[in-house]
């Protein structure tokens, strides 16, 4: 138990210092870039032992597995809880309730419901449109793959931009995996070429994030703009199952 503690420990360190050189050599201020530490499958112990070493942001990907850890973790009353993965809209609820973001807002009906909620409960839920950057189906999202395609989602912009109880931040996407990090870059350069088509459209106040990029290729997303990385692996170790 100890001996996993000091690791994690360690891993998160090295983590912090390796986005915080990242970001300076790519001419950015290591305070823009935020680490979401994805803690799904992980047990307790494993994620008890990630806040103690300094975590303040958690992701998880599935509701139902994370509401239970949620409510045994100590030291909450500074964690800011992250719902990284695709949400059912009957969920919406749930992740009102329990998570302060939501990155993979993937769709209008979601966005409804989830206004509906947050409304219904006197909260302002920030949130993020999940966008698929490299066409696959086993990607949630609006399909942004083809250029030609992103005048077609403004209809469904119009109207997430205007429901009450949701602060539309910016963007997230999952793009193809690939051994070799820097095959992630052209993927992250078009999220945050999307972001700025969306900017150019909309004047969204506050609409600045780019929620990109894992364990394995994050240093690219930083050196692409990103301003939320989400990392397991490389801090926590493999997953549990």
């Amino acid at each position: 138990m100890l001996k996993m503690r000091i690791n994690i420990h360690d891993n998160y360190q090295q983590v912090i210092e390796r986005i915080a050189t990242v970001a300076i050599n790519a001419g950015r201020k290591p305070d823009d870039i935020h680490l979401v530490v994805v803690t799904k499958t992980q047990p307790i112990d494993v994620m008890q032992a990630v806040i103690d070493a300094g975590a303040t942001n958690l992701g998880e990907n599935y509701v139902e597995e994370a509401i239970p850890k949620i409510d045994r973790i100590t030291k909450t009353e500074y964690l800011k809880w992250h719902m990284v993965g695709h949400v059912q809209s009957r969920k919406a609820l749930a992740v009102c309730k329990y998570f302060q973001y939501l990155h993979s807002l993937d769709s209008l009906k979601l966005a409804e419901r989830l206004s509906i909620n947050a409304v219904e409960m006197n909260k302002i839920i920030p949130v993020m449109l999940e966008v698929n950057v490299g066409g696959e189906d086993s990607k949630s999202g609006w399909d942004i793959s083809n250029d030609e395609n992103w005048f077609s989602i403004f209809p469904d912009i119009d109207k997430i931009i205007v429901l009450p109880g949701l602060n539309l931040l910016g963007v997230m996407t999952i793009p193809p995996y690939f051994t070799d990090p820097e095959a992630s870059r052209p993927y992250y350069r078009r999220l945050r070429k999307f972001k700025d088509f969306i900017s150019k459209h909309y004047k969204i106040s506050g609409f600045n994030d780019l929620s990109m990029g894992m364990s394995s290729d994050y240093e690219v997303a930083i050196q692409e703009g990103s301003t939320w990385v989400r990392i397991g692996q490389a801090i926590l170790g493999p997953r549990s199952r």
